[in-house]
Protein backbone atom coordinates (compact mmCIF):
# COMPACT_ATOMS: atom_id res chain seq x y z
CA UNK A 1 0.00 0.00 0.00
CA UNK A 2 1.83 3.06 -1.24
CA UNK A 3 1.78 6.21 0.90
CA UNK A 4 2.75 9.14 -1.34
CA UNK A 5 2.62 12.41 0.56
CA UNK A 6 3.62 14.37 -2.56
CA UNK A 7 0.10 13.72 -3.84
CA UNK A 8 -1.15 16.13 -1.16
CA UNK A 9 -1.19 19.94 -1.27
CA UNK A 10 -1.10 22.66 1.37
CA UNK A 11 -2.33 26.05 0.19
CA UNK A 12 -0.32 29.14 1.11
CA UNK A 13 -2.78 32.02 1.61
CA UNK A 14 -1.47 35.53 2.27
CA UNK A 15 -3.62 38.31 3.69
CA UNK A 16 -3.48 41.98 2.82
CA UNK A 17 -6.13 44.61 2.01
CA UNK A 18 -7.27 46.93 -0.80
CA UNK A 19 -5.98 49.99 1.09
CA UNK A 20 -2.45 49.53 -0.26
CA UNK A 21 -1.42 50.70 -3.72
CA UNK A 22 -0.85 48.45 -6.69
CA UNK A 23 2.94 48.39 -6.34
CA UNK A 24 2.77 47.35 -2.69
CA UNK A 25 0.32 44.55 -3.48
CA UNK A 26 2.57 43.31 -6.30
CA UNK A 27 5.47 43.12 -3.84
CA UNK A 28 3.29 41.29 -1.29
CA UNK A 29 2.32 38.75 -3.93
CA UNK A 30 5.90 38.22 -5.09
CA UNK A 31 7.17 37.76 -1.54
CA UNK A 32 4.39 35.27 -0.78
CA UNK A 33 5.13 33.37 -3.98
CA UNK A 34 8.82 33.17 -3.05
CA UNK A 35 8.08 31.85 0.45
CA UNK A 36 5.67 29.22 -0.87
CA UNK A 37 8.22 28.08 -3.47
CA UNK A 38 10.99 27.87 -0.86
CA UNK A 39 8.94 25.86 1.63
CA UNK A 40 7.55 23.54 -1.05
CA UNK A 41 11.03 22.80 -2.45
CA UNK A 42 12.60 22.17 0.94
CA UNK A 43 13.79 18.58 1.39
CA UNK A 44 12.02 18.31 4.75
CA UNK A 45 8.57 19.24 3.46
CA UNK A 46 6.78 16.10 2.21
CA UNK A 47 3.79 17.76 0.50
CA UNK A 48 3.42 20.40 -2.19
CA UNK A 49 3.00 23.94 -0.85
CA UNK A 50 0.90 25.82 -3.41
CA UNK A 51 0.89 29.60 -3.64
CA UNK A 52 -2.57 31.10 -3.89
CA UNK A 53 -3.24 34.70 -4.99
CA UNK A 54 -3.19 37.13 -2.09
CA UNK A 55 -6.58 37.84 -0.49
CA UNK A 56 -7.62 41.45 0.13
CA UNK A 57 -11.31 41.34 1.01
CA UNK A 58 -14.04 39.13 2.41
CA UNK A 59 -15.11 37.71 -0.95
CA UNK A 60 -11.60 36.65 -1.97
CA UNK A 61 -11.01 35.07 1.43
CA UNK A 62 -14.27 33.13 1.37
CA UNK A 63 -13.81 31.94 -2.21
CA UNK A 64 -10.26 30.72 -1.57
CA UNK A 65 -11.29 28.81 1.55
CA UNK A 66 -14.33 27.33 -0.20
CA UNK A 67 -12.07 26.09 -3.01
CA UNK A 68 -9.68 24.56 -0.47
CA UNK A 69 -12.59 22.76 1.19
CA UNK A 70 -13.63 21.29 -2.15
CA UNK A 71 -10.14 20.21 -3.24
CA UNK A 72 -9.71 16.62 -2.02
CA UNK A 73 -5.92 16.60 -2.23
CA UNK A 74 -5.65 19.89 -0.29
CA UNK A 75 -4.93 18.80 3.27
CA UNK A 76 -4.79 22.24 4.88
CA UNK A 77 -4.00 25.91 4.52
CA UNK A 78 -1.10 28.03 5.79
CA UNK A 79 -2.02 31.65 6.43
CA UNK A 80 0.33 34.63 6.70
CA UNK A 81 -0.46 38.33 6.99
CA UNK A 82 2.29 40.16 5.08
CA UNK A 83 0.63 43.50 5.78
CA UNK A 84 -2.24 44.48 8.02
CA UNK A 85 -5.36 42.52 7.03
CA UNK A 86 -8.46 43.65 8.97
CA UNK A 87 -9.77 40.51 10.61
CA UNK A 88 -13.51 41.13 10.35
CA UNK A 89 -13.23 40.35 6.65
CA UNK A 90 -11.87 36.87 7.58
CA UNK A 91 -14.90 35.88 9.67
CA UNK A 92 -17.09 34.39 6.94
CA UNK A 93 -14.24 32.44 5.37
CA UNK A 94 -12.91 31.10 8.67
CA UNK A 95 -16.39 30.02 9.75
CA UNK A 96 -16.60 27.97 6.55
CA UNK A 97 -13.12 26.44 6.93
CA UNK A 98 -13.13 22.64 6.95
CA UNK A 99 -9.39 22.06 6.56
CA UNK A 100 -6.59 22.12 9.14
CA UNK A 101 -5.04 25.54 9.68
CA UNK A 102 -1.45 26.61 10.34
CA UNK A 103 -0.75 30.26 11.07
CA UNK A 104 2.80 31.14 10.00
CA UNK A 105 3.89 34.20 11.97
CA UNK A 106 6.86 35.34 9.93
CA UNK A 107 8.01 38.27 7.82
CA UNK A 108 9.71 38.46 4.46
CA UNK A 109 12.91 40.10 5.69
CA UNK A 110 14.90 38.35 8.40
CA UNK A 111 16.79 41.45 9.61
CA UNK A 112 15.74 45.07 10.09
CA UNK A 113 17.50 47.23 7.46
CA UNK A 114 18.56 49.82 10.00
CA UNK A 115 20.19 52.29 7.62
CA UNK A 116 17.57 52.32 4.88
CA UNK A 117 14.28 51.62 6.64
CA UNK A 118 11.58 54.22 5.96
CA UNK A 119 7.79 54.40 6.30
CA UNK A 120 7.27 52.71 2.92
CA UNK A 121 9.20 49.75 4.23
CA UNK A 122 7.18 49.79 7.47
CA UNK A 123 3.87 49.90 5.59
CA UNK A 124 4.88 46.92 3.47
CA UNK A 125 6.31 44.70 6.23
CA UNK A 126 3.61 44.70 8.89
CA UNK A 127 3.42 41.02 9.84
CA UNK A 128 4.24 41.86 13.45
CA UNK A 129 0.82 43.38 13.96
CA UNK A 130 -1.03 42.00 10.94
CA UNK A 131 -0.60 38.47 12.30
CA UNK A 132 -1.78 39.61 15.72
CA UNK A 133 -4.99 40.98 14.21
CA UNK A 134 -5.55 37.70 12.38
CA UNK A 135 -4.66 35.65 15.45
CA UNK A 136 -7.22 37.49 17.53
CA UNK A 137 -10.14 36.63 15.26
CA UNK A 138 -9.11 32.97 15.00
CA UNK A 139 -8.99 32.79 18.80
CA UNK A 140 -12.31 34.59 19.13
CA UNK A 141 -13.90 32.14 16.70
CA UNK A 142 -12.31 29.31 18.72
CA UNK A 143 -10.76 27.66 15.66
CA UNK A 144 -7.98 25.15 16.45
CA UNK A 145 -4.73 25.86 14.64
CA UNK A 146 -0.99 25.57 14.96
CA UNK A 147 1.01 28.78 15.27
CA UNK A 148 4.63 28.72 14.05
CA UNK A 149 6.77 31.80 14.69
CA UNK A 150 10.12 32.63 13.11
CA UNK A 151 11.74 33.49 9.81
CA UNK A 152 10.55 31.31 6.95
CA UNK A 153 14.10 30.14 6.14
CA UNK A 154 14.75 29.07 9.74
CA UNK A 155 15.24 25.28 9.86
CA UNK A 156 13.27 25.00 13.09
CA UNK A 157 10.32 26.76 11.43
CA UNK A 158 10.55 24.40 8.45
CA UNK A 159 10.58 21.38 10.77
CA UNK A 160 7.48 22.53 12.64
CA UNK A 161 5.70 23.06 9.32
CA UNK A 162 6.83 19.58 8.26
CA UNK A 163 5.27 18.03 11.37
CA UNK A 164 1.97 19.80 10.80
CA UNK A 165 1.77 18.92 7.09
CA UNK A 166 2.24 15.25 7.96
CA UNK A 167 -0.45 15.41 10.63
CA UNK A 168 -2.77 17.15 8.17
CA UNK A 169 -2.06 14.48 5.54
CA UNK A 170 -2.89 11.74 8.05
CA UNK A 171 -6.14 13.50 8.88
CA UNK A 172 -7.04 13.68 5.20
CA UNK A 173 -6.19 9.98 4.88
CA UNK A 174 -8.78 9.22 7.58
CA UNK A 175 -11.57 11.02 5.72
CA UNK A 176 -13.70 8.31 4.18
CA UNK A 177 -11.21 5.61 5.21
CA UNK A 178 -12.58 2.13 5.89
CA UNK A 179 -11.36 -0.31 8.53
CA UNK A 180 -12.64 -3.87 8.77
CA UNK A 181 -13.25 -5.90 11.91
CA UNK A 182 -13.32 -9.64 11.28
CA UNK A 183 -15.69 -10.97 13.91
CA UNK A 184 -16.39 -9.00 17.05
CA UNK A 185 -14.46 -7.53 19.93
CA UNK A 186 -12.72 -9.94 22.32
CA UNK A 187 -15.40 -10.91 24.83
CA UNK A 188 -15.71 -8.84 28.02
CA UNK A 189 -12.88 -6.45 27.11
CA UNK A 190 -13.65 -2.75 27.61
CA UNK A 191 -10.81 -0.57 26.36
CA UNK A 192 -10.59 -2.07 22.86
CA UNK A 193 -14.27 -1.42 22.17
CA UNK A 194 -16.07 1.90 21.81
CA UNK A 195 -18.66 3.88 19.92
CA UNK A 196 -18.08 3.42 16.19
CA UNK A 197 -20.78 5.94 15.26
CA UNK A 198 -19.14 8.58 17.46
CA UNK A 199 -15.78 7.71 15.89
CA UNK A 200 -17.07 8.14 12.35
CA UNK A 201 -18.68 11.43 13.31
CA UNK A 202 -15.51 12.72 14.99
CA UNK A 203 -12.83 11.27 12.73
CA UNK A 204 -14.33 10.57 9.32
CA UNK A 205 -13.40 6.88 9.07
CA UNK A 206 -15.83 3.96 9.26
CA UNK A 207 -15.51 0.60 10.97
CA UNK A 208 -17.72 -2.29 9.92
CA UNK A 209 -17.74 -5.93 10.90
CA UNK A 210 -17.43 -8.72 8.35
CA UNK A 211 -18.00 -12.36 9.16
CA UNK A 212 -14.84 -14.44 9.29
CA UNK A 213 -16.57 -16.59 6.69
CA UNK A 214 -16.38 -13.69 4.24
CA UNK A 215 -12.62 -13.76 4.60
CA UNK A 216 -12.45 -17.57 4.53
CA UNK A 217 -14.20 -17.57 1.15
CA UNK A 218 -11.45 -15.33 -0.28
CA UNK A 219 -8.68 -17.39 1.30
CA UNK A 220 -10.15 -20.55 -0.22
CA UNK A 221 -9.72 -19.11 -3.74
CA UNK A 222 -5.96 -18.62 -3.40
CA UNK A 223 -4.08 -20.70 -5.97
CA UNK A 224 -1.05 -22.93 -5.48
CA UNK A 225 0.93 -20.70 -7.86
CA UNK A 226 0.25 -17.61 -5.73
CA UNK A 227 1.37 -19.49 -2.62
CA UNK A 228 4.59 -20.66 -4.27
CA UNK A 229 5.40 -17.13 -5.42
CA UNK A 230 4.90 -15.75 -1.90
CA UNK A 231 7.01 -18.55 -0.40
CA UNK A 232 9.81 -17.55 -2.78
CA UNK A 233 9.45 -13.97 -1.52
CA UNK A 234 9.69 -15.17 2.09
CA UNK A 235 12.89 -17.03 1.29
CA UNK A 236 14.42 -13.97 -0.40
CA UNK A 237 13.45 -11.60 2.39
CA UNK A 238 14.00 -13.50 5.62
CA UNK A 239 16.06 -16.10 7.36
CA UNK A 240 14.23 -19.42 7.34
CA UNK A 241 14.14 -21.96 10.16
CA UNK A 242 15.17 -25.39 8.91
CA UNK A 243 11.76 -26.90 9.55
CA UNK A 244 9.96 -24.38 7.31
CA UNK A 245 12.23 -24.85 4.31
CA UNK A 246 11.21 -27.11 1.44
CA UNK A 247 10.76 -30.61 2.85
CA UNK A 248 10.69 -29.39 6.45
CA UNK A 249 8.11 -30.72 8.87
CA UNK A 250 6.45 -27.29 9.22
CA UNK A 251 6.50 -26.37 5.54
CA UNK A 252 2.76 -26.96 5.22
CA UNK A 253 2.12 -24.58 8.13
CA UNK A 254 4.08 -21.89 6.29
CA UNK A 255 2.12 -22.60 3.10
CA UNK A 256 -1.11 -22.10 5.01
CA UNK A 257 0.23 -18.84 6.48
CA UNK A 258 1.04 -17.66 2.95
CA UNK A 259 -2.46 -18.58 1.80
CA UNK A 260 -3.92 -16.52 4.66
CA UNK A 261 -1.72 -13.52 3.82
CA UNK A 262 -2.74 -13.57 0.17
CA UNK A 263 -6.41 -13.88 1.13
CA UNK A 264 -6.34 -11.02 3.64
CA UNK A 265 -4.44 -8.80 1.21
CA UNK A 266 -6.99 -9.47 -1.54
CA UNK A 267 -9.85 -8.73 0.84
CA UNK A 268 -8.30 -5.42 1.90
CA UNK A 269 -7.44 -4.34 -1.64
CA UNK A 270 -10.83 -5.27 -3.11
CA UNK A 271 -12.68 -3.53 -0.25
CA UNK A 272 -10.36 -0.48 -0.29
CA UNK A 273 -9.65 -0.91 3.42
CA UNK A 274 -6.75 0.83 5.17
CA UNK A 275 -6.54 -1.50 8.15
CA UNK A 276 -8.19 -4.32 10.01
CA UNK A 277 -8.52 -6.24 13.24
CA UNK A 278 -9.30 -9.84 14.14
CA UNK A 279 -9.55 -11.89 17.33
CA UNK A 280 -8.36 -15.37 18.23
CA UNK A 281 -11.82 -15.98 19.72
CA UNK A 282 -13.37 -15.85 16.27
CA UNK A 283 -11.26 -17.60 13.61
CA UNK A 284 -13.75 -20.21 12.46
CA UNK A 285 -12.57 -21.62 9.14
CA UNK A 286 -9.04 -20.18 9.35
CA UNK A 287 -6.44 -22.81 10.14
CA UNK A 288 -4.11 -20.61 12.21
CA UNK A 289 -4.01 -17.18 13.77
CA UNK A 290 -2.66 -14.79 11.12
CA UNK A 291 0.90 -13.99 12.17
CA UNK A 292 3.36 -13.37 9.37
CA UNK A 293 0.46 -12.07 7.27
CA UNK A 294 -0.31 -9.30 9.73
CA UNK A 295 3.36 -8.45 10.25
CA UNK A 296 3.96 -8.00 6.54
CA UNK A 297 0.73 -6.12 5.87
CA UNK A 298 1.58 -3.60 8.58
CA UNK A 299 5.06 -3.18 7.09
CA UNK A 300 3.28 -2.29 3.83
CA UNK A 301 1.29 0.51 5.49
CA UNK A 302 -1.90 -1.12 6.73
CA UNK A 303 -3.13 -0.47 10.27
CA UNK A 304 -3.76 -3.43 12.56
CA UNK A 305 -4.58 -4.42 16.12
CA UNK A 306 -5.65 -7.69 17.66
CA UNK A 307 -8.69 -8.76 19.66
CA UNK A 308 -11.24 -6.74 17.72
CA UNK A 309 -9.63 -3.44 18.73
CA UNK A 310 -10.71 -1.13 15.88
CA UNK A 311 -9.38 2.20 17.20
CA UNK A 312 -5.72 1.15 17.21
CA UNK A 313 -5.58 0.10 13.51
CA UNK A 314 -6.86 3.57 12.63
CA UNK A 315 -4.20 5.18 14.85
CA UNK A 316 -1.43 2.94 13.49
CA UNK A 317 -2.48 3.85 9.95
CA UNK A 318 -2.48 7.57 10.78
CA UNK A 319 1.00 7.28 12.29
CA UNK A 320 2.26 5.43 9.22
CA UNK A 321 0.99 8.25 6.99
CA UNK A 322 2.61 10.87 9.23
CA UNK A 323 5.87 8.92 9.23
CA UNK A 324 5.99 8.08 5.52
CA UNK A 325 9.58 8.42 4.30
CA UNK A 326 10.99 9.07 7.77
CA UNK A 327 13.53 6.86 9.51
CA UNK A 328 11.95 4.22 11.73
CA UNK A 329 8.39 2.96 11.68
CA UNK A 330 5.16 2.69 13.68
CA UNK A 331 3.86 -0.67 14.84
CA UNK A 332 0.96 -2.19 16.70
CA UNK A 333 2.26 -2.97 20.17
CA UNK A 334 1.20 -4.24 23.56
CA UNK A 335 2.80 -3.78 26.96
CA UNK A 336 3.29 -7.45 27.80
CA UNK A 337 5.48 -7.81 30.88
CA UNK A 338 7.78 -5.76 33.09
CA UNK A 339 11.36 -5.88 34.25
CA UNK A 340 11.52 -4.21 37.67
CA UNK A 341 15.25 -4.73 38.23
CA UNK A 342 16.49 -1.65 40.16
CA UNK A 343 18.28 0.71 37.79
CA UNK A 344 17.06 -1.21 34.74
CA UNK A 345 13.26 -1.07 34.93
CA UNK A 346 11.65 -1.45 31.51
CA UNK A 347 8.73 -2.84 29.54
CA UNK A 348 8.85 -5.86 27.25
CA UNK A 349 6.46 -5.24 24.40
CA UNK A 350 5.11 -7.84 22.00
CA UNK A 351 1.80 -9.32 20.93
CA UNK A 352 1.56 -13.07 20.47
CA UNK A 353 2.63 -12.82 16.79
CA UNK A 354 1.56 -9.55 15.23
CA UNK A 355 4.37 -6.98 15.53
CA UNK A 356 5.32 -5.02 12.41
CA UNK A 357 8.30 -6.57 10.60
CA UNK A 358 9.58 -3.08 9.74
CA UNK A 359 10.51 -2.75 13.42
CA UNK A 360 13.21 -5.44 13.21
CA UNK A 361 16.77 -4.54 14.23
CA UNK A 362 18.13 -7.32 12.02
CA UNK A 363 16.85 -9.77 9.44
CA UNK A 364 13.66 -11.42 10.75
CA UNK A 365 13.51 -15.20 10.94
CA UNK A 366 10.49 -17.24 9.80
CA UNK A 367 9.52 -19.81 12.42
CA UNK A 368 6.52 -21.99 13.25
CA UNK A 369 5.66 -22.73 16.89
CA UNK A 370 2.61 -23.73 18.92
CA UNK A 371 0.50 -20.89 20.34
CA UNK A 372 -1.01 -21.60 23.73
CA UNK A 373 -4.15 -19.59 23.10
CA UNK A 374 -6.95 -19.75 20.53
CA UNK A 375 -6.97 -23.51 19.93
CA UNK A 376 -5.69 -23.34 16.34
CA UNK A 377 -2.85 -24.93 14.36
CA UNK A 378 0.73 -23.82 14.96
CA UNK A 379 1.10 -20.41 13.28
CA UNK A 380 4.02 -19.01 11.30
CA UNK A 381 5.55 -15.75 12.43
CA UNK A 382 8.57 -13.49 11.99
CA UNK A 383 10.83 -13.57 15.04
CA UNK A 384 13.12 -10.62 15.70
CA UNK A 385 14.36 -8.08 18.23
CA UNK A 386 13.13 -4.51 17.81
CA UNK A 387 15.25 -1.51 16.99
CA UNK A 388 16.08 0.93 19.79
CA UNK A 389 16.07 4.70 20.12
CA UNK A 390 13.80 7.60 21.04
CA UNK A 391 10.20 6.47 20.60
CA UNK A 392 6.65 6.93 21.82
CA UNK A 393 3.58 4.92 22.69
CA UNK A 394 0.20 6.34 21.68
CA UNK A 395 -3.26 5.14 22.65
CA UNK A 396 -6.65 6.31 21.35
CA UNK A 397 -9.39 5.57 23.88
CA UNK A 398 -13.12 6.20 24.10
CA UNK A 399 -13.86 7.88 27.45
CA UNK A 400 -17.61 7.73 26.93
CA UNK A 401 -18.11 11.46 26.53
CA UNK A 402 -15.11 12.07 24.25
CA UNK A 403 -12.06 10.49 22.67
CA UNK A 404 -8.66 10.88 24.33
CA UNK A 405 -5.23 10.49 22.74
CA UNK A 406 -2.54 9.56 25.26
CA UNK A 407 1.13 9.77 24.27
CA UNK A 408 4.06 8.59 26.38
CA UNK A 409 7.62 9.39 25.36
CA UNK A 410 9.79 6.31 25.81
CA UNK A 411 13.35 5.23 25.13
CA UNK A 412 13.72 2.05 23.07
CA UNK A 413 16.33 -0.27 24.57
CA UNK A 414 18.39 -2.87 22.66
CA UNK A 415 17.34 -6.48 23.31
CA UNK A 416 20.52 -8.16 24.51
CA UNK A 417 19.12 -11.39 25.99
CA UNK A 418 18.62 -14.42 23.74
CA UNK A 419 15.05 -15.28 24.88
CA UNK A 420 15.31 -18.80 23.40
CA UNK A 421 11.84 -19.81 24.64
CA UNK A 422 10.02 -16.67 23.44
CA UNK A 423 9.75 -17.08 19.64
CA UNK A 424 7.94 -13.81 18.87
CA UNK A 425 8.94 -10.26 17.99
CA UNK A 426 10.35 -8.53 21.09
CA UNK A 427 10.72 -4.82 21.87
CA UNK A 428 12.07 -3.18 25.03
CA UNK A 429 11.57 0.38 26.21
CA UNK A 430 11.84 2.62 29.26
CA UNK A 431 8.87 4.95 29.81
CA UNK A 432 9.57 8.59 30.63
CA UNK A 433 10.01 10.16 33.08
CA UNK A 434 10.68 6.79 34.70
CA UNK A 435 9.01 3.41 35.00
CA UNK A 436 6.97 4.14 38.12
CA UNK A 437 5.66 7.56 37.12
CA UNK A 438 5.25 6.69 33.43
CA UNK A 439 3.21 3.55 34.04
CA UNK A 440 1.17 5.14 36.84
CA UNK A 441 0.39 8.15 34.65
CA UNK A 442 -0.69 5.89 31.79
CA UNK A 443 -3.09 4.03 34.06
CA UNK A 444 -4.46 7.25 35.58
CA UNK A 445 -5.14 8.56 32.06
CA UNK A 446 -7.01 5.37 31.11
CA UNK A 447 -4.56 4.30 28.42
CA UNK A 448 -5.11 0.99 26.66
CA UNK A 449 -2.82 -2.04 26.65
CA UNK A 450 -2.76 -1.75 22.84
CA UNK A 451 -0.74 1.11 21.38
CA UNK A 452 0.85 2.55 18.30
CA UNK A 453 4.59 2.31 19.05
CA UNK A 454 6.56 4.72 16.90
CA UNK A 455 10.25 5.34 16.34
CA UNK A 456 9.62 7.74 13.47
CA UNK A 457 7.42 10.31 15.21
CA UNK A 458 7.79 12.73 18.11
CA UNK A 459 4.90 13.78 20.36
CA UNK A 460 4.51 17.00 18.37
CA UNK A 461 3.07 15.00 15.45
CA UNK A 462 0.40 13.45 17.66
CA UNK A 463 -0.33 16.75 19.40
CA UNK A 464 -0.90 18.42 16.02
CA UNK A 465 -3.07 15.50 14.95
CA UNK A 466 -5.18 15.66 18.12
CA UNK A 467 -5.66 19.41 17.64
CA UNK A 468 -6.82 18.86 14.05
CA UNK A 469 -9.15 16.05 15.18
CA UNK A 470 -10.56 18.19 17.98
CA UNK A 471 -9.91 15.61 20.70
CA UNK A 472 -8.28 15.59 24.12
CA UNK A 473 -4.50 15.16 24.17
CA UNK A 474 -2.62 13.89 27.23
CA UNK A 475 1.18 13.92 27.21
CA UNK A 476 3.38 11.82 29.50
CA UNK A 477 7.02 12.84 29.21
CA UNK A 478 10.15 13.81 31.11
CA UNK A 479 8.31 16.69 32.82
CA UNK A 480 5.31 14.68 34.05
CA UNK A 481 4.47 14.44 37.71
CA UNK A 482 1.47 12.51 38.96
CA UNK A 483 0.08 15.54 40.80
CA UNK A 484 0.22 17.70 37.66
CA UNK A 485 -1.26 14.93 35.54
CA UNK A 486 -4.18 14.28 37.87
CA UNK A 487 -4.95 17.99 37.98
CA UNK A 488 -4.77 18.16 34.18
CA UNK A 489 -7.21 15.27 33.86
CA UNK A 490 -9.63 16.98 36.27
CA UNK A 491 -9.40 20.27 34.37
CA UNK A 492 -9.90 18.44 31.07
CA UNK A 493 -13.00 16.76 32.44
CA UNK A 494 -14.47 20.13 33.35
CA UNK A 495 -13.48 21.69 30.02
CA UNK A 496 -15.14 19.00 27.93
CA UNK A 497 -18.22 19.00 30.14
CA UNK A 498 -18.63 22.77 29.68
CA UNK A 499 -17.86 22.50 25.98
CA UNK A 500 -20.72 20.06 25.45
Amino acid sequence: MNIDLKAFEVWFVTGSQDLYGEQTLLEVAEHAREIARYVSAHDNIPVQVVYKPIVKNSEEIYNTIAQANAQTNCVGIITWMHTFSPAKMWIRGLQALQKPLLHLHTQYNRDIPWDTMDMDFMNLNQSAHGDREFGHIVSRLNIPRKVVTGHWQDEEVIERINVWTRAAAAWQDWQGAKFVRFGDNMRNVAVTDGDKVAAETQFGFSVNTYAVGDLVAVIAQVSAREIDELLDEYERSYEMAENVKTGGENRDSLKEAARIEIGIRKFLVEGNFKGFTDTFEDLHGIAQLPGIAVQRLMADGYGFAGEGDWKTPALVRACKVMGAGLKGTTAFMEDYTYNFTPGSAMVLGSHMLEVDAALAAGKPRVEVHPLGIGGKADPARLVFNGISGAALNASLVDMGTRFRLIVNKVEGVPVTNDLPKLPVARVLWKPLPDMKIGCSAWILAGGAHHTAYSLSLTPEYLEDFARIAGIEYVAIDEDTTLTKLENELRWNELYYMLRK
